[in-house]
């Protein structure tokens, strides 16, 4: 979804692995005191302290970046972490090249996402999360103690801000082009003794950023979201309890994909409108956290329950007319229904020279989804399209129950996971300077799945597909797995700087496909999609010296069984072909690397940062999988460029005593990255370079402060993610997009 109040152009204060630089006033410089703490070890932290790659987008960082839509933006300020977006609201992101790039809901991120503690199970919910944030923090690297499963590659933290005495309320209207409007507020203060309360609302609406060549100008995407966050804190004689409730709905059109056979010019699209569904989409969830103190010890709770239900689709080959037909287009619609209910609690004890922290947490999942496909327009009382969807007639089997031609194909499946899990996490101080870091965590995990695959025939019969007659698509299957991972560090004071090496686990839990059933086999287990593995060694140093912030980190991690979508060719009865696709496991990986991140303040009110990651991640692969091991072995890890780099430049001064000046510009490099595990030219995206700038004029005295804003001032034209089907289709990035606002805080 969006993110309105929060976002443009910068870095606007940090992103620095393990280092970060906060903003204070306008035009004044940090204090070389100045202590940054994050929450990243589950425990308030110093940042320089945490043995592993922090990045930290703070308050005033946020408050510093408009435009963005969703959270994916976000990788344009972190160096090393990339998005892809898949149906063109589906956020993965990938850190320092691990994460499977897949458009199923079942399928999350290897990067696990958590909003203020609570983690989000599934990719269609990160992008709703931007708004009144306090922060941001993003681990790199295996985090299998304390975040536990789909954390293999890292996680990121959205923290939104808390309801405290601080009156921090502020209104903000904005508009941009494309017609784009942002409305953002925020209430809250103390409502009695010890009691506080906040209210968060945001909203925004736009027209489409996509040029459409060949029907409804709608088929280039519409935005129109609403978010509302309220909180209540209660905090008497050290014990606390925090309430957060929140609602997202999201009413806009999603945009087309555009296939690779079109010559179309820059954020063009083709389609002939057949596929264009306004989306109904909902995300709310509701959390109590505890904090409890027991002597010596604290004891933290919180418990959430999470929810969605989704009915969104698009035109799904990316074209008005596949091979040359346009009665052989395909469109696509999903309709989902997703439940959570999770549970963790903590104890904690800080002593002399050390800390201990016990840990249990448990979680269940409920997850349903129908997936048709269709051709041209949909009577929704028959599901039965006015062409034939051309990868109909290749699941009816050998026995067709139908003379008539099958025309649809309806995929349902259920699965419900329960995940169990303790777990410790202790610092000792072995000597003076010499910190020892160690955890475990134990965790069992129950997915149970069920589903069918039909296809439905022109005169309305329906029957259970059956390719290659191996069986007709229905059945269910348990996937049971216990795993233990953990994590060890030792950390040197330097004085000034601190120099850690680690070694970390973690994985990334296995399920079922939730793509076209097309025989028994898909719930057998050659049908499912395994666990994956990442073990990272990784040394680095991080301090300052006078106005220089610096960080530098060394990283090798072996990846077994990652998860990718693979593509293979679908034979069609007349001999044609399409690409066919499911989620499955390659062999091995191996991801290693560099990163380097400086802050520099050569003078008050400007702040310098440049950040730079050097990857190398590529696939090792011996078994044949989809036939043919050569095409991956070697091959790079999809959205893993070899080099990504980011840069910043921010100025604050004072124009009068009560008026401050603020103007930044940020820049972002990528290299070439794939969009798939299969190393094609075809499937790539060439080197991506993006600018984005800010300026803004604060009247202090009032309260009020103007703002101009402009994003992606290259006008990019780039791949944010990819598929196959007929040809290759790719999800496309929003063209060059400006505007300004107005907010007045109270």
């Amino acid at each position: 979804m969006k993110s309105s109040g929060c976002a443009v152009i910068s870095l606007a204060a940090c992103a620095i692995p393990g280092t970060a630089i906060a903003q204070g006033a306008v035009g004044q410089v940090p204090a070389d005191d100045e202590v940054i703490v994050v929450t990243a070890t589950r425990q308030p932290l110093p940042i320089e302290r945490v043995p592993g790659s922090v990045l930290l987008l703070d308050e005033d960082a946020l408050d510093q970046a408009q435009g963005f839509t969703g959270a994916e933006d976000l990788a344009e300020l972190l160096p090393g972490v990339e998005a892809a977006v898949a149906n063109g609201t589906q956020v993965a992101f990938q850190i320092r090249g691990i994460g499977a790039v897949d458009h199923q809901a079942l399928t999350p991120t290897a990067a696990a996402v958590y909003a203020d503690g609570v983690f989000k199970a599934t990719n269609v919910q990160t992008s709703a999360l931007l708004y009144d944030l306090a922060r941001v923090e993003v681990l790199k690297g295996p985090q299998g103690t304390l975040y536990g499963r789909n954390a293999s590659a890292g996680a990121v933290n959205f923290i939104t801000r808390r309801p405290d005495a601080e009156d921090a309320n502020y209104a903000r209207l904005g508009y941009g082009n494309f017609d784009r409007i942002d409305v953002d507020a925020a209430v809250g203060g103390r409502i009695a003794d010890g009691a506080y309360a906040r209210l968060a609302t945001t909203y925004v609406s736009r027209s489409p950023v996509l040029e459409n060549v060949a029907g409804p100008a709608e088929a280039g995407g519409e935005t129109d979201e609403f978010g509302l966050r309220l909180s209540a804190l209660l905090d008497r004689a050290g014990a606390s309890m925090l309430l957060r409730g929140h609602y997202e709905q999201d009413k806009g059109i999603n945009p087309m994909p555009r296939n690779s056979s079109l010559d179309l010019g820059k954020h063009k699209i083709e389609s002939a409108g057949d596929g264009v569904q306004d989306s109904d989409n909902a995300f709310y969830g509701v959390s109590a956290e505890t904090t409890l103190p027991l002597g010596e010890w604290e004891l933290f709770s919180l418990t959430a329950f999470e929810g969605y239900r989704q009915n969104y689709g698009f035109d799904f080959d990316g074209t008005a007319a596949p091979f040359g037909d346009p009665s052989s287009n395909a469109n696509l619609s999903y309709a989902r229904d997703f439940a959570q209910f999770s549970e963790e609690a903590r104890l904690s004890r800080q002593f002399t020279g050390g800390s201990v922290l016990l840990g249990v947490a448990a979680s269940l999942e409920d997850f349903s989804q129908r997936y048709t496909i269709w051709c041209g327009e949909l009577d929704p009382q028959t599901v039965v399209g006015s062409c034939n969807y051309v990868g109909a007639p290749g699941r009816v089997g050998p026995t067709p129950a139908s003379d008539a031609p099958a025309a649809t194909l309806v995929t349902d499946i259920a699965q419900e996971r329960v995940s169990l899990a303790a777990f410790t996490y202790n610092t000792l101080e072995l000597a003076e300077r010499l910190t020892l870091t160690a955890g475990l965590r134990l965790t069992y995990e129950d997915i149970r799945g069920q589903g069918e695959g039909v296809h439905i025939f022109r005169d309305g019969v329906r029957a259970f597909n059956d390719r290659d007659g191996l069986g007709p698509a229905k059945g269910s299957n348990v996937i049971e797995t216990t795993r233990l991972s953990g994590n060890a560090a030792l950390s040197y004071d330097l004085g000034g700087a601190n120099a850690y090496v680690s070694i970390a686990n973690g994985y990334k839990s296995g399920g079922f496909n939730g793509e076209i059933a097309n025989n028994a086999l898909h719930y057998a287990d050659e049908g499912l999609f395994a666990a994956e593995t990442v073990t990272t060694i990784e040394a680095g140093v991080k301090g300052k010296a006078a106005t220089l912030r610096y960080s530098f980190a060394g990283f090798h991690s072996d990846y077994q069984d990652p998860q990718a979508r693979i593509f293979v060719e679908f034979a069609l009865p007349d001999g044609s072909t399409i690409v066919s696709n499911s989620l499955s496991n390659l062999d091995a990986a191996r991801s290693y690397g560099l990163e380097a991140q400086l802050g520099w303040t050569p003078v008050r009110g400007l702040d310098l940062e440049l950040g730079g990651v050097w990857n190398r991640a590529r696939i090792r692969q011996e078994s044949a999988i989809g036939g043919n091991a050569d095409l991956y072995d070697g091959q790079p890890l999809p959205f893993a460029p070899d080099l990504s780099a980011n840069a910043r430049v921010r100025y604050q001064t004072r124009v009068s005593r009560d008026v401050a000046l603020a103007l930044s510009t940020n820049a972002n490099f990528r290299s070439r990255f794939y969009l798939d595990p299969s190393g094609l030219a075809e499937r790539s995206q060439g080197d991506v370079l993006t600018l984005s700038s800010r300026a803004s004029l604060a009247f202090e005295r009032s309260g009020i402060e103007v703002s101009i804003w402009g994003r992606n001032l290259t006008n990019r034209d780039y791949a944010v993610s990819g598929y196959g089907f007929i040809g290759y289709n790719t999800f496309r990035s929003d063209p060059r997009t400006f505007g300004g606002s107005v907010t007045v805080a109270f």
